[in-house]
């Protein structure tokens, strides 16, 4: 915590006198604002040394009394740029102020490093220090995020902090960018002051064809694009150096013989250009496929370490709370190794609990990232769920929230069930409906709030949304309200009619051969619906969410893909996985399976394989790919944010206030 100076106790809020800078160089201390709200602020006096140059905040405004309540918000302005990121300003007491970031803002957006602990309440990280000599930062869990308490660690290392409304302004030392050093698979920058850094991940980077042969495919890629990003400035030699030129004129024009004189980085270099942009020094790579930047920080002096590896997983093993558990390591299969992201949950720990979120709580229909979803919901945790129709952004599986069926299981596929007691079930699901009529009417309903499309029945409620749009040509739509069959429309194209679905009502699409059951269905037709599961243990959970193919049951492989109606090419596939698992001890674990060191992802036979080494009993893969997306307090923990798509729903961990 930092000790407030004395003009805090000043009578008049809206000068700060000249004593106060008298005392800062007194007490060889930089003095930095904080405001506390719109238009006021807060002087802090943080010491640090002289040569080190912050990164100029706006003019502070008047001083104003400290706070007496917490003040937070959610986004960060890093250096002038607006980033996402919650944070908590605190009163402390004796003139004193905490700030607090959450662990996922300073991982992502700093380059801080989060290390293996086995205390919850206190979390080590590094960030330009050696891993032997980590800062030991307090923790505090609130509405969604573990917060990390920055205060002294700011002040070491000299940032400039305000608040204002809902902004967190961190201005952080002037760095420079002095020099790039390479090796085969090593590219160090040396800087003159510790700075944020992030990596970004690109696309696969094209060839060109043959132009003596332009009916040809192109070549596969086999290098990807990587960017490191560092708030500081390169030196103007090294921005030369790494400058990439035009393409190659005709070998007799003047300027290929000019360039020719012009030295240029090695062909095999890895660095293919650094610029610098809005302040910040670009660092842009070409990799192979097969690796992966590896970036870590020393200081003494202060550099990047950026090592090109099949392998950069580091391992880690965090007690991030009660009952929550972060771990990460590779598992080995034969002579493949495969980086695995979990979280171990034990759903009997007071305060915790699990539920199906969708992306928006209105309508079942549209996608967003598990993290955005995650953050709607408030949920600590998550990982991406079933699947869905990345085109309509419809589901096409089982959800079920509360007692309450948002969309139907299809194919007897895979599913989870649980409840608030941490009690789970694992099975192939198939829900029955059955419409029964005033009239001796008795037909099946085949799909519930699905965008899985067959000729038959199916049934749209409100959780659908206010208006179902037809999905095939030429349906029938009956609006049922208290039972009765209330109006009827006839559809036309797919696409271009929209049915309202009132609050207290739901409608029956009959599609196909089905509408030949209308004449059957006069408005004013009492209706009934019974619903029940296969197996009717299902029955007995509130929440369930479907997905497939199921992998283990009682610890042992029950993997069947083409009995759950999965595609030859789906079984085949080598891609990222998504996983859900209960451990012999009833603890849950959800995970994300990567690309295995230097090659691709888990087929579903291996995906089994690597969740029964985790330690699983009963397992569910769930969707993946590049659906895969495992979230924690307001961070990705197992890919790049800006490489994870957008998913219609997932599983969310919430955690009460203790």
């Amino acid at each position: 915590m930092v000790k407030m100076p004395k003009y805090y106790r000043q009578k008049n809020p809206h000068a700060m006198p000249r004593a106060s800078f008298a005392y800062a160089q007194t007490f060889n201390c930089r003095l930095y604002s904080a405001v506390i709200l719109p238009m006021t602020t807060i002087s802090l006096c943080l010491s640090v040394n002289h040569s080190i140059s912050a990164q100029p905040l706006p003019p502070p405004a008047p001083v104003s009394p400290l706070p007496a309540r917490t003040l937070s918000g959610s986004q960060i302005s890093l250096n002038g740029r607006s980033l996402p990121g919650a944070w908590l300003q605190q009163p402390q007491g004796n003139n004193q102020v905490a700030i607090y970031v959450s662990d996922g803002a300073l991982r992502q957006l700093i380059g801080v490093d989060l290390l293996s602990n086995v205390n919850p309440a206190r979390q080590p990280i590094v960030w330009f220090a050696p891993v032997t000599k980590p800062v030991i930062l307090a923790t505090k869990f609130l509405g969604g995020y573990r917060y990390l308490d920055i205060t002294n660690f700011a002040q070491t290392a000299g940032w400039q902090i305000q608040t204002q409304g809902n902004i967190l302004a961190i201005a952080t030392p002037k760095a420079q960018v002095k020099n790039l050093s390479l090796t085969a698979s090593r590219i160090v920058v040396d800087l003159d002051n510790p700075t944020p850094w992030q990596v970004r991940q690109g696309s696969p980077i094209k060839i060109s064809p043959d132009p003596t042969t332009p009916d040809a495919k192109p070549p596969a890629p086999v290098n990807r694009e990587w960017t490191i990003v560092l708030d500081g400035i390169a030196d103007a030699g090294l921005i030369q150096r790494y400058t990439p030129l035009p393409a190659t004129p005709p070998p007799t024009s003047l300027p290929n013989l000019i360039k020719q004189l012009i030295p240029t980085p090695e062909p095999q270099s890895p660095v293919k250009q650094v610029e610098v942009v809005n302040n910040q020094t670009l660092i842009r790579l070409s990799v192979p496929l097969g690796l992966s930047p590896k970036v870590s920080t020393i200081n003494q002096p202060h550099r990047l370490i950026i090592d090109l590896r099949p392998d950069t997983l580091e391992p880690r093993d965090i007690i991030w709370t009660k009952g929550l558990r972060w771990r990460q390591q590779y598992v080995n299969l034969g002579t493949d190794r495969f980086p695995v992201v979990w979280l171990e949950i034990n759903p009997r720990t007071i305060g915790i609990t699990l539920k199906p979120i969708v992306t928006n709580p209105d309508t079942l229909i549209g996608t967003a990232p598990i993290s955005q979803t995650a953050q709607r919901y408030v949920a600590v945790g998550a990982i991406n769920g079933g699947y869905f129709n990345r085109n309509n952004r419809l589901p096409l599986g089982a959800i079920r929230q509360d007692n309450q069926w948002l969309s139907s299981p299809i194919l007897n596929r895979g599913a989870i069930a649980w409840n608030n007691s941490g009690q789970f079930y694992f099975g192939r699901l198939t829900l029955q409906e059955i419409l029964t009529t005033s009239s001796n009417v008795r037909v099946p309903i085949l799909f519930l709030n699905s965008g899985y499309v067959q000729s038959g029945i199916a049934r749209y409620t409100p959780a659908w949304g206010k208006f179902y749009t037809s999905l095939t040509d030429n349906e029938r739509v009956f609006v049922v309200q208290n039972n009765k069959i209330t109006n009827q429309f006839a559809g036309d194209k797919a696409g271009q009619t929209n049915f309202p679905i009132p609050p207290d009502s739901y409608l029956l699409v009959l599609r196909g051969n089905s509408t030949t059951l209308a004449s059957q269905l006069p408005n004013g037709t009492d209706v009934q619906i019974t619903s029940s599961t296969t197996p009717s243990d299902f029955n007995r959970y509130p929440n369930i969410i479907g997905a497939g193919p199921l992998l283990l049951q009682n610890s042992q492989i029950v993997l069947d893909a083409k009995g759950e109606k999965f595609s030859n090419a789906f079984i085949a596939e080598k891609a990222v996985r998504s996983g859900i698992c209960t451990t012999a001890n009833n603890n849950l674990l959800i995970t994300a399976t990567h690309n295995r060191a230097g090659g691709l992802g888990a087929t579903l036979a291996e995906h089994a394989q690597i969740m029964k080494l985790l330690g699983c009993v009963n397992a569910l893969n769930l969707d993946g790919g590049s659906s895969t997306s495992l979230y924690l307090s307001g961070q990705l923990l197992d890919r790049y944010p800006n490489t994870a798509a957008r998913v219609h729903n997932g599983i969310g961990i919430f955690l009460q206030a203790r």
